[in-house]
């Protein structure tokens, strides 16, 4: 699979974000699935999914820390395109566990605990998630982390041992928004006030004028640590 993956990023790297959709979701059939954090790129591959690929899965990661609004934009993307987002929970257990010996804030306090609850709430609702898949689709691009640089449209993904495919990998935030607006596709209401990368309430915070657009996200932490531990690049 590993082999296949750099193959068909060979044959897709320079091609449209739909075509790159077209192509994987005909290759993987019902082994692939797409998962959305209801960003803006999100929000634009969810568009395209509707429109070339209706059958492809769609799921998303709700941690139990998220933004009201994030919910709302859930039930206004089904509405609009008839789609039935997956909604996957972290284990009741494993929270209750770490939230007694943590603290129900424990990521503010240390590295290690912010990538624990990252763990605990997101990464390992993921490997659910992606059982039994042989490819995941994701709204990546290079321009948006400095962790993110040298991601291709489809790679593989050593961590998750999976096909890994990101079709707005060379789009530019600009494009993303002319997208948006051009299409009329629905939104996170947050991105009008001033947060461009939208995660977990308590994680995420409006950016400043001339800040980066990840800046929001775990504030606190040096640029280069800004990852939960979703895609965590391959070696």
């Amino acid at each position: 699979m590993k082999e296949l993956a750099a193959e068909l990023n060979k044959q897709l790297n320079h091609a449209s974000a739909e075509e790159i959709l077209k192509a994987v979701t005909e290759r993987f059939g019902n082994k692939i699935a797409f998962a959305t954090s209801l960003g803006y790129e999100d929000q634009v591959i969810t568009h395209m999914i509707a429109a070339v690929c209706p059958q492809t899965g769609i799921f998303t990661l709700d941690t139990g820390r998220l933004f009201p609004e994030t919910y709302e934009l859930i039930d206004k993307t089904n509405a609009r395109y008839k789609t039935n987002i997956k909604v996957m929970f972290p284990e009741r257990t494993e929270v209750e566990e770490m939230v007694s010996t943590h603290g129900i804030n424990l990521f503010y306090d240390s590295i290690t605990n912010r990538k624990l609850c990252c763990n605990v709430r997101k990464t390992n609702v993921l490997k659910r998630a992606l059982s039994g898949l042989e490819a995941w689709i994701t709204g990546l691009r290079s321009s948006q982390s400095v962790t993110r640089n040298n991601m291709q449209a489809i790679e593989w993904d050593e961590v998750n041992s999976i096909v890994k495919v990101n079709p707005l990998i060379n789009w530019s935030e600009k494009d993303v928004i002319s997208y948006i607006k051009d299409k009329n596709v629905p939104y996170h209401a947050l991105h009008d006030k001033g947060f461009p990368s939208i995660g977990c309430q308590p994680c995420t915070r409006a950016i400043e004028i001339g800040e980066d657009i990840r800046a929001g996200r775990w504030w606190w932490e040096l640029p280069e640590q800004k990852e939960c531990g979703l895609h965590k690049a391959s070696n």
